[in-house]
């Protein structure tokens, strides 16, 4: 199983489309194994190609603070399931996920500081 987070200085980045980039880990036996970081495109998560690149490096969950409906869509229409309202370090919160204790906020980001929505 592979998990994305978007990411900044090993932290969840609370603004999904503008995060530094996003940290995959590879999980094997509910144990990480591997990690690597995918540099992030600037712009809005529901405008670029995040979704598709992240599933075929074989993603299937990501983990994030907020994101608009529209970066949401996309990414499940990848095959990619979206839990929202998680913040702390990038391992604990994956481990907090192995260990059965996120469930999605339900929250939607509807605007960004630049004005734009994502929906």
């Amino acid at each position: 199983m592979k998990i994305a987070l978007p990411s900044r200085e090993n932290q969840i980045d609370s603004h999904f489309g503008h995060c530094e980039s996003f940290r995959v880990f590879t999980i094997e036996n509910n144990q990480i194994t591997k990690e690597e970081d995918i540099p992030s495109v600037l712009g809005c998560g529901c405008k670029s190609d995040i979704a598709s690149s992240l599933a075929d490096m074989g993603v299937t969950i990501m983990l994030a603070g907020n994101m608009g409906d529209g970066a949401v869509n996309k990414l499940q229409q990848a095959g990619i399931s979206v839990i929202r309202g998680c913040d702390g370090n990038l391992n604990d919160v994956v481990i907090s996920y192995l260990n059965g204790e996120l469930t999605d906020s339900g929250e939607i980001c509807h605007s960004h500081e630049e004005g734009h929505s994502c929906e």
